[in-house]
């Protein structure tokens, strides 16, 4: 079309009108239809608040990305840099005084009130605090023009996120991922316009720090972490809650980022405080960090590691390899562990019109009733990419909030909680084909267990370890208060350290790792259960019970009407003791060794106080049938025995129904943590349709701006929404969608044990059963239809299903059982088998 006059200037602006926005409905286009191609989080517009950002990371360091328009913010965490130094020992010299009085007032008295009280006086310091490491800025001057189509996404099967919008007829785009092979967060920005680029960035840190450079084209963050970070709940008068000199002690860590600018075509110069980049097509930012961080047992400060060197090293490495050099082993990196798996659940409906919503409108729509099998199995594979992100061999396991926080003061200090939180972490690592993730909180269990050794002797004069409901990257095995001032209802909790053995043993029962099993686990699993007997004491009719014994985060009302928490044998207590005696009784034979203390065990085990049914048909949570007071509490650790446990099965009917009863009565409501616990349990009672009404909830759209409501659901990020956040509920989330569809805690395969009708059709590749077996399976119908079984190991493969099924290449024997059909057949290592409906 030519226009030869300015008579016609009116038809020329309105056809550039148009053609600018068909270009960029055609972007808008080209986004929703890759959004629906692939497993991504993506939304319209830039995230305001951090639980709208995007969580980026390679278990050693993590960035939550914006992606701003005028102005990007990457919040950065390292994954050692905590507050703090090595656990100090002695304490509280007197707390082992107290042991004998507090049972002689259980025991004896029955008095809880005074067993309560002198519980407090056993208690160490606080965990330290998991710290943020600093922000980036990156800003664009656009004079607040307003951008057209807008688009930003985490792609979750190549862990890349991208941010995307077109301003004056020029498209932005930015790529940042947390390359593994190379320690290292890439940013990559480039417009579709020549020279289009120029870009003014920042850094800063809530820590204390000071800015330094290197050349015209990196920027360097130097800085100290506080000697010590109180709780955010713990304000005492008279106490600083943050103190950065130790001058008894040990002062806290060094840390460092640096940021190196790469443009071929931009000028670069540099500031005190700042890059700038003028008139670039492309600009490549290579941001490394590190802490002086070396090792649980040394001061940061005074045998700290040379976190500069450190930082200077991946920088330089770094830039000897291109970008694409970078992006591909990134991915290659990422996707052998993430593309171990896949979740599909048809559209039994055909409509796809939620995938084509913003992640967070998608979410709404879910929230209000739409039925969306999609965003469910793109929430399972977010629990496993999250994993892959925070807990990587090598580094710390995941904390409280995996590796992301911008708090000085993060809730609950952002620390290691294992009366339930830790262990939550990593429920989905072996089943979902991520066993290498299980690793970081593998080996720190082992420094645990030296600290546990000198609190157990410190504390109670006892042999073995212990471990509370507390600890952090210096492996903490105290029980916390600050000597008094916490409140034994969650600070004196004693199993920690027992519990914690069980990812041992799970480790061992996943991998059929023999030499892991002798060297790493039943060494620690035997100091354990060392600690428990000489922790358990008889009661007056001869059973062996714990006291005192808490049940964590929940209390009881005693004769008079009080509200009490210190008692005897809580169920838990004793189904955690039970589970470790079993799993080393089991080991020892395994190994063939240490008879003497396996029979020892056995003894101790047949006079264990047992699981007890109440008055009202439900697992009783005490040692008594006390009253609750909050039946709808949001912990039901009594519950442990079915899930993570593995006492309370079909087979035992009563006990089998009472755990039912209780969930019942507990109900549905809790927290984000809490609703995925109760996933896994209803899926363990077989109950599909029950744990697929949780999973609903569980993802239930929480605002941004959510307070503390403790009612549980997801943000807009799809992070776990406790409120505030706290990342198990994500991964307990993909645990139990997992649960729901394999079970291998007995001494078979259940496939599809807890299929809800809405997943009637639909297909899971690449689980993993204990014993070393990968699962594939196709179903249609609610019914098993076909899949494979590869054997890692050549172990004893039994198999259960609700429908007959016929193994193809193998010599199989059938079986009907009482509640369906089982097959068994010896396998060989490395090979697959077919299996299909008979």
């Amino acid at each position: 079309m030519i226009f030869s006059s300015k008579s016609h200037f009116p038809q020329i602006l309105s056809f550039i009108i148009l053609q600018v926005l068909f270009i960029n409905f055609c972007e808008a286009q080209d986004n929703v239809s890759s959004n629906a191609k692939e497993e991504k989080l993506w939304y319209n517009k830039p995230s305001e608040k951090w639980v709208e950002a995007l969580p980026v990371g390679n278990g050693k360091i993590g960035a939550m990305v914006f992606g701003g328009v005028e102005e990007e913010l990457l919040q950065l965490n390292e994954s050692t840099l905590w507050s703090g130094g090595p656990v100090q020992t002695n304490v509280n010299p007197e707390s082992k005084l107290y042991l004998s009085k507090i049972r002689e007032a259980l025991l004896k008295n029955e008095d809880y009130t005074t067993a309560n009280e002198l519980s407090k006086k056993m208690q160490g310091l606080y965990s330290q605090s998991y710290l943020p490491l600093g922000d980036i800025s990156i800003k664009q001057n656009f004079n607040n023009v307003t951008p057209t189509a807008y688009y930003r996404d985490l792609n979750i099967q190549n862990a890349v996120a991208t941010t995307r919008f077109t301003i004056n007829g020029v498209q932005y785009t930015r790529e940042i991922f947390t390359s593994a092979p190379d320690n290292i967060i890439m940013v990559r920005i480039f417009a579709s316009k020549k020279g289009a680029l120029t870009l003014d960035i920042s850094a800063k840190s809530v820590l204390r720090y000071g800015l330094s450079t290197k050349g015209n084209n990196e920027l360097i963050i130097s800085g100290k972490a506080p000697a010590n970070v109180n709780p955010s709940y713990y304000n005492p008068k008279g106490k600083e809650a943050i103190v950065y000199e130790d001058p008894t002690g040990c002062n806290g860590m060094r840390y460092q980022y640096r940021i190196k600018a790469l443009s071929k075509d931009g000028i670069i110069t540099i500031t005190n405080s700042d890059i700038h980049i003028k008139n670039a097509s492309e600009v490549l930012l290579y941001i490394a960090a590190a802490t002086s961080f070396n090792g649980y047992d040394k001061c940061p400060d005074k045998e700290g590691k040379d976190e500069n060197k450190i930082t200077s090293d991946l920088i330089s490495k770094a830039v000897k390899k291109n970008y694409s050099q970078l992006y591909n082993r990134h991915i290659a990196d990422y996707k052998k562990y993430f593309d171990r798996v896949s979740f599909v659940v048809k559209d039994t409906t055909n409509n796809n019109a939620n995938t084509t919503l913003p992640s967070n409108e998608r979410l709404k729509s879910y929230s209000n009733g739409a039925y969306d099998p999609g965003i469910e199995t793109l929430y399972f594979q977010y629990g496993r990419y999250l994993m892959i992100s925070s807990s990587r061999p090598g580094g710390p396991p995941a904390n409280l909030q995996g590796i992301w926080n911008k708090e000085l003061r993060a809730p609950w200090s952002s620390n290691y909680t294992i009366n339930i939180n830790t262990q939550m972490n990593y429920w989905p690592a072996e089943v979902t084909n991520l066993s290498e993730m299980h690793q970081p909180l593998l080996d720190w269990i082992q420094n645990l267990a030296k600290n546990g050794k000198v609190t157990a002797r410190e504390f109670y004069n006892a042999g073995g370890w212990v471990a509370h409901h507390n600890s952090d990257l210096w492996a903490l095995s105290n029980p916390v208060g600050d000597k008094g001032a916490g409140d034994p209802v969650w600070a004196n909790w004693w199993m920690g350290g027992n519990w914690l053995t069980q990812h041992l043993y799970e480790h061992y029962r996943f991998t059929g790792d023999k030499k892991f099993l002798a060297e790493k686990a039943y060494p620690v699993m035997k100091e354990a259960a060392l600690f428990s007997l000489d922790w358990l004491v008889e009661d007056k009719n001869g059973y062996l019970v714990t006291a005192p014994s808490t049940s964590p985060e929940n209390k009881f009302k005693d004769k008079a009407g009080n509200e009490q928490s210190v008692s005897v044998a809580t169920t838990m207590d004793m189904s955690i003791i039970r589970d470790l005696f079993n799993n080393l009784i089991e080991a020892s034979e395994t190994l063939g060794t240490d008879k003497a203390f396996r029979d020892i065990l056995i003894a101790k085990r047949s006079k264990l106080y047992p699981l007890q049914i109440g008055k009202n048909g439900t697992l009783m949570e005490w040692y008594k049938d006390f009253e609750e007071t909050d039946i709808h509490h949001r912990h039901a650790s009594h519950l442990f025995g079915l899930y993570p446990g593995r006492e309370i099965t079909p087979l035992q009917a009563d006990f089998f129904t009472a755990a039912r009863k209780t969930l019942e009565v507990r109900g549905d409501e809790g927290t984000g943590w809490s609703k995925g616990w109760k996933i896994n349990w209803w899926a363990r009672l077989l109950d599909g349709d029950h744990a697929y009404s949780l999973i609903r909830q569980l993802l239930n759209y929480v605002e941004a701006s959510s307070g503390n409501s403790r009612a549980g659901g997801t943000y807009p990020n799809f992070f776990d929404a406790h409120p505030p956040f706290q990342i198990d509920g994500n991964f307990a989330g993909t645990a139990g969608m997992a649960e729901m569809l394999l079970q291998s805690q007995s001494d078979y395969i259940q496939l599809l044990p807890a299929l809800p009708k809405a997943w009637s059709e639909g297909s899971i590749k690449g689980l993993i059963a204990r014993g070393g077996f990968e699962i594939n399976m196709d179903w249609n119908n609610q019914q098993l239809n076909s899949g494979s079984i590869k054997s890692l190991n050549g172990a004893q493969c039994i198999i259960r299903t609700n429908v007959p099924i016929k193994i193809l290449n193998s010599n199989s024997v059938s079986d009907k059982t009482a509640d369906g059909f089982q097959i068994s057949f010896k396998t060989i290592k490395g090979k697959s088998y077919q299996l299909v409906k008979s």
